[in-house]
């Protein structure tokens, strides 16, 4: 079937947002659409274009015969700023605050379009990282670890606190909760990661940091690296936090439970964006 080049650019810009970080050669578009390869290389100029213009991502040409082009997402830095400034107003209300100084994120944690921006936010600082996987803990991390997945084209792996039937044979560590201090268990499953993954730890929420120090110990047991943590919010921390390299997009800064009181701010994405 010949395409027109209105419909053609509209296909091949569809199918590269679908398959961030992967390497689409020429020869494939070519054929996919029954036109030359110069023609090809036109039409991904222009994309390359608008979606650099637009801060939608960048194209990435790899020269040679096992070479193509490959999309990388990004955002840009006015519409990521106005975002996360828009999410602390959102996360300031009173009725969030529950006790113990934590916050009521579920209805944010489900909104699609609030985690799909924040995923391709986080997604946009670790594009070119080489992540082969995303790890979260159950269970209101799962949907921001989705989200990132989804622009980064990586899998996810779950880590739980006790063990399924349907996942076999698991990984089970002890780690010491940072905020509670008491010992806590987590297991994954032994299928869930190659050896040598590069991997990038999301989460919802973190206080002192003893859950995601747990993963990155669950993930020595793997052989497996840690390509970055990211998480949403942080709680600026009144003891010694446990993680000492990660990336938050908001920060808890204050809470008085008496007065109902909730102070946030930016987390730390753009002193580490730049």
């Amino acid at each position: 079937m010949k395409f027109r080049r209105s419909e053609r650019l509209v296909d091949m810009t569809n199918y590269l947002l679908e398959h961030p970080g992967e390497l689409v050669s020429l020869t494939y578009f070519a054929e996919r659409y029954s036109s030359a390869k110069s023609s090809i290389s036109e039409d991904l100029t222009i994309i390359k274009d608008t979606f650099e213009q637009r801060g939608i991502g960048s194209l990435t040409t790899v020269p040679g015969a096992a070479g193509g082009v490959k999309y990388i997402v990004s955002i840009k830095e006015e519409e990521a700023n106005a975002f996360i400034d828009g999410l602390c107003n959102t996360i300031a209300s009173p009725e969030r605050l529950l006790p113990g100084g934590y916050l009521y994120m579920t209805d944010i944690l489900g909104h699609p379009q609030t985690v799909n921006k924040v995923g391709r936010i986080i997604a946009s600082m670790y594009a070119k990282k080489n992540v082969s996987v995303i790890m979260t803990m159950a269970t209101k991390g799962i949907s921001l670890a989705y989200a990132v997945a989804n622009y980064l084209n990586v899998p996810v792996v779950i880590v739980r606190r006790n063990n399924k039937v349907t996942e076999g044979s698991t990984v089970s560590i002890n780690y010491v909760s940072g905020s509670s201090k008491r010992i806590q268990t987590m297991v994954l499953s032994k299928r869930s990661l190659v050896e040598g993954s590069n991997v990038l730890i999301v989460d919802d929420f973190m206080k002192a940091g003893g859950t995601i120090n747990g993963m990155v110990s669950l993930l020595d047991e793997f052989k497996a690296t840690v390509a970055g943590i990211a998480v949403l919010v942080e709680s600026e921390h009144t003891e010694e936090c446990l993680v000492e390299d990660y990336v938050s997009l908001i920060k808890l800064t204050q809470v008085v439970e008496r007065d109902k009181k909730i102070n946030v701010s930016r987390g730390n994405y753009f002193t580490k964006k730049e």
